[in-house]
């Protein structure tokens, strides 16, 4: 066995004037650990080898509420569907399209490694200003219920504030995990962040776009807390939200008087308050089980655009509170698993993108349903994955794409990582080993010289 050992430790051992018991010891340890000892632990970066499986909760849970989503749609759109188009499947149809792009853009989000975003980052921004740009020109936008947010393309709509709040989570994790140790200087934390986003708060608020602009501005925060900025920015930026949700009511009747609507919508039940109400009244009908699928009467028109933001009052009203549970329950596991890859990210800017995008879709759906209940201001966000819309379907289910990429090239690294640890203490075992064996030939040295003198 001793031949297996590296003759200089060996000799360095006996010449300290080690015991039979610490040579043993050295002796009885692997070749690979006497040599590793005898190095500084490698802080090379772990290379990614392969990728690792996918996160399949996350998986289950979006297709689940995917699918929740077009049945419920069908049943919330069936009658008006028929009504105006003569198509009870008008509205499916429409949606199945979008999950049909949706699945594509899973897929490619799944197989595009995230870190090309970062490498892209500025292209992705300017971009994203172009587009909002884009909407507000006559001929191109789409005005449609009062606001200007879509796209006129090849005969689709498309909605880019969908899209704009997932590039301004990519900036925000770029940059946030480059100054990451600079954080705490105003300069580079707080004056670049809210410049970058409020130059795309400008381009959204004359769509209007209130709701995406509420949304950006809590992620704003979020991140910037996330990412180690002193509280006093963040009181700051605070401040500086409170300023513009003020102005931007104050300044609009329409703003104004959802506001008013909020406080008090009983009074204002036949007119703007209509939606509302009968949300609060249809969820409470609902019970516990809910009047059935399909079986409410809802879908007669006593609330409007059942099938977009108000969707989530056809979940409580046709499957009750156990089917408002099951959505909320959804979403929870939703948000657990994307935190727990944001965690596992073996960068700083894959755990920044991926809890940016975390926050994004159970923070709208928090919204979405604290509107449904009364609860919040009427904003107009979607319900992520459920409610009508396909540019919505189709970002989120990019996001679930990222997300999983991230996930994917995590799971290899974490277990080089744990591997990388086992390893270092191992060393310190050792070290602390060869620390004994020194120390033991000091002390015998020491009594020698003590005996000399004597």
């Amino acid at each position: 066995m001793s031949e297996d050992r590296p003759p200089a430790l060996l000799a360095d051992v006996k010449k300290n004037g080690a015991g039979e018991e610490e040579i043993g010891q050295v002796l009885s340890l692997d070749a690979d650990q006497v040599a590793v000892a005898e190095t500084e632990v490698d802080p090379t970066p772990v290379q990614i080898v392969k990728r690792g499986p996918i996160d399949v909760p996350l998986l289950v849970v979006t297709l689940g509420l995917t699918l929740l989503g077009v049945v419920m749609i069908y049943s919330a759109s069936s009658v008006v569907a028929l009504h105006r188009y003569g198509d009870p499947t008008y509205f499916l149809h429409r949606q199945l399209g979008g999950v049909a792009v949706g699945i594509v853009a899973l897929v490619v989000g799944m197989r595009l490694d995230y870190r090309w975003y970062r490498r892209l980052v500025y292209p992705i921004l300017a971009g994203s200003f172009l587009v909002l740009g884009l909407v507000l020109l006559p001929g191109l936008g789409v005005a449609a219920g009062g606001a200007r947010r879509w796209l006129a393309l090849a005969g689709l709509r498309i909605q880019p504030a969908e899209l704009v709040k997932v590039t301004a989570i990519i900036y925000l994790a770029y940059s946030i995990s480059k100054k990451e140790k600079r954080m705490r200087f105003f300069s580079l934390a707080f004056i670049p962040h809210v410049a970058v986003i409020g130059g795309l708060v400008l381009f959204l608020l004359p769509q209007p776009d209130f709701g995406t602009v509420a949304i950006l501005m809590a992620i704003l925060g979020i991140m910037l807390f996330i990412g180690g900025a002193r509280i006093s920015y963040l009181v700051a930026l605070a401040g500086a939200a409170g300023f513009v949700v003020y102005d931007a009511v104050v300044s609009s009747p329409y703003r104004l008087q959802r506001i008013q609507v909020f406080l008090n919508p009983e009074s204002h039940r036949q007119g703007t308050g209509w939606q509302i109400t009968e949300s609060r009244i249809a969820l409470g009908s609902g019970g516990i089980t809910g009047t059935g699928l399909g079986e409410g009467p809802l879908k007669l028109g006593y609330v409007p655009e059942l099938w977009n933001d108000f969707i989530g009052t056809i979940i409580g009203h046709e499957l009750g509170l156990l089917g408002m549970g099951l959505v909320i329950v959804l979403f929870l596991v939703f948000l657990w698993r994307a935190v727990r890859i944001a965690y596992r990210a073996n960068d700083p800017f894959g755990g920044y993108l991926a809890f940016g995008l975390a926050s994004l879709l159970t923070l709208q759906a928090g919204t979405n349903l604290g509107v449904v209940t009364g609860l919040l201001p009427t904003k107009g966000l979607t319900l992520p994955f459920v409610s009508y819309g396909r540019s919505s379907i189709v970002v989120c289910l990019f996001v679930v794409g990222v997300l999983q990429n991230i996930a994917q090239n995590n799971e290899d690294t974490w277990a080089q990582t744990s591997a990388l640890r086992a390893e270092a203490k191992a060393r310190r075992k050792l070290k602390r080993k060869r620390d004994q064996v020194r120390a033991s030939r000091v002390e015998k040295e020491a009594g020698g010289l003590l005996m000399g003198l004597d």
